[in-house]
């Protein structure tokens, strides 16, 4: 730790400063007056500042990506499952979507009545956004 050095120090009013720049624990002092009004950043060195319109394209374009993920996909598959339930016939076999395995019966309005087991004839009925997979249209 030999080199710690006094790197600034803040003077109130805005003007010049004597920044004593002298490594801690030696008697000499150099001094060096620095102006605390003086640009610094991109600008003083000659870049130019990026358009503030680029940070606007930047915060459209994610929100036009967070609706296809947020709003556009459910909502297709909301539309796909509605086609499959309204596709639905008598003796299709279906699944649930709480896992019950079943063949179609009877189809009233938003309710389907599925037979669950053949040997006891019983028979349940659900409503039709229950219905999660038709088994017989994709073959298993």
């Amino acid at each position: 730790m030999e080199n710690t050095w006094i790197v600034g120090q803040a003077v109130e009013g805005g003007g010049q400063s004597e920044v004593p720049t002298e490594p801690v624990g030696q008697a000499e002092q150099t001094q060096i007056i620095v102006d605390a009004n003086a640009a610094s950043g991109p600008a003083a060195r000659g870049a130019k500042t990026p358009s503030p319109y680029y940070q606007l394209i930047f915060i459209v374009a994610i929100f036009f990506v967070m609706y296809f993920i947020l709003f556009r996909e459910p909502r297709k598959k909301q539309k796909q499952q509605q086609k499959m339930v309204q596709s639905l016939k008598k003796n299709d076999k279906v699944r649930t979507i709480g896992g019950v395995i079943g063949t179609v019966v009877d189809i009233k309005g938003d309710e389907i009545i599925l037979k669950v087991d053949e040997a006891n004839n019983t028979k349940i009925r659900v409503v039709a956004s229950a219905i999660g997979k038709n088994m017989t249209s994709e073959g298993q």
